[in-house]
């Protein structure tokens, strides 16, 4: 075998697909039962349950060259942003005329302005230039674009603690400014059949037999790689796609990230509490409910006809949960302004190593390659996103191709495909 691949996550899937265009044999070897990697969903009483609340932006560059985006079928949620701030329900809109939410009291004057000319840099402004600025934690970011305490405990940190997954904004200003710049230009989206509809595309490209599920591999071999039971694999390549702990364990040295994790819980009604897909947060206990939305008001084939799924997430990964969830849906009662008792929760997902941490300074790129025909990729050599993982694992096919080939190596890469090679 030329290359065996250590998980079938959305890296993993793209290293795959990129390498085997390349004329390689490959194989994938995932110790779950489905690929997808922390991109899974699961199906309960005719509901579809990501596995932790996420979303996929429309705008990510890696988006339109991995995937047929008509074929995903995306969703969107409403545009903007609901924020209760002193008992009442205020919404901003996804663009640059953010001095209306002054006219409401959310925001001082000041503030206002400055969201405006984030937005204003965030829409019309090169992404270049970002991913060259010295590193600083978003807090100081925010800071310097002038927003005044107020005006970032009132909207960004609720908001940007559902997005980041940490609510003292420590993340790397880079990286929130790259993710602020995507989602003003295509906004917040889910496939039609669950995000579980993203692997499962990268997957169907392979040849048969290309993916082994439960096959959970041990250690790392000179000649390849040992998976659980005793069979050892020979491949003269090995390219580590795990998380960043999984990878940790089987590269010695490579240095783990730190995690943000999240809970989420998934409710059903029999009436939607709202009628659109906005998404809400909560600035007057930010430290409970980070954001919630009708989910099924974006996707209505995320929950059964006359049903409606609601969708919240909080950072609290410690609370036993049954006490957590009678806190939220206290909470959601107010937030959505009627009787959540009947409310059926669905199932409650904790996921503590949801995002590798990313605070500043930090790098928005890391080497792929370990060693001698030894390599890794993931989110946490690229940026914690989709977008990152995507971009992973374009860069590490091209690092494996180049070092197997030389420079035509980043031809390999295209051929037959009609995509661009990675960058």
């Amino acid at each position: 075998m030329d290359v065996a691949i250590v998980g079938a996550g959305l890296s993993g899937l793209v290293a795959a697909r990129w390498l085997g265009d390349a004329g390689l044999r490959v194989a994938v070897y995932e110790a779950g039962d489905d690929v997808g990697g922390r991109v899974r969903t699961d199906e309960v009483d005719g509901f579809l349950l990501d596995r932790g609340f996420q979303v996929v932006c429309p705008a990510y560059p890696a988006l339109a060259a991995e995937f047929d985006v008509d074929a995903l079928h995306l969703r969107p949620f409403a545009r903007g942003l609901a924020v209760r701030h002193r008992g009442r329900m205020h919404r901003l809109r996804a663009d640059i005329t953010a001095p209306a939410a002054v006219t409401g009291g959310l925001l001082p004057l000041g503030d206002a302005f400055a969201l405006a000319a984030l937005g204003v840099r965030g829409a019309l402004g090169p992404a270049r230039p970002l991913k060259r600025e010295p590193d600083r934690t978003t807090l100081e970011v925010l800071k310097e674009a002038g927003f005044s305490p107020a005006g970032v405990d009132r909207v960004l940190r609720p908001f940007l603690a559902g997005v980041l997954l940490e609510d003292r904004l420590t993340t790397s200003g880079r990286f929130f400014q790259l993710v602020w710049r995507s989602f003003l230009h295509g906004g917040g989206a889910v496939p039609a059949q669950g995000m579980r509809a993203l692997p499962r595309q990268l997957a169907g490209h392979l040849p048969d037999g290309t993916v082994h599920l439960g096959a959970r591999v041990d250690r790392l071999t000179p000649a390849g790689l040992a998976v659980a039971g005793g069979d050892e694999i020979r491949a003269d390549v090995v390219v580590v796609a795990a998380d960043a702990s999984a990878a940790a364990l089987l590269l010695p040295g490579l240095a783990e990230p730190g995690w943000h994790g999240v809970t989420t819980f998934y409710h059903a009604a029999d009436t939607p509490p709202r009628r659109d897909a906005l998404p809400i947060v909560d600035a007057e206990q930010p430290g409970l409910v980070r954001n919630t939305v009708v989910l099924s008001a974006a996707a209505a084939g995320y929950a059964p006809s006359g049903q409606a799924l609601i969708a919240t997430s909080v950072l609290d990964t410690v609370t036993p949960l049954d006490e957590l969830e009678r806190r939220v849906r206290g909470r959601l009662s107010v937030l959505y302004g009627t009787d959540t008792a009947g409310w059926r929760l669905l199932r409650a997902y904790r996921v503590p190593h949801a995002l590798p941490a990313m605070p500043a300074p930090h790098p928005l790129r890391r080497t792929v390659r370990y060693g001698e025909r030894r390599y890794v990729c993931g989110d946490h050599r690229d940026t914690s996103s989709i977008q990152g993982a995507l971009v992973s694992g374009r860069r590490v096919a091209r690092a494996v191709l180049e070092d197997l080939h030389g420079p035509v190596g980043r031809v390999l890469v295209g051929s037959g495909s009609g995509r661009s090679a990675p960058r």
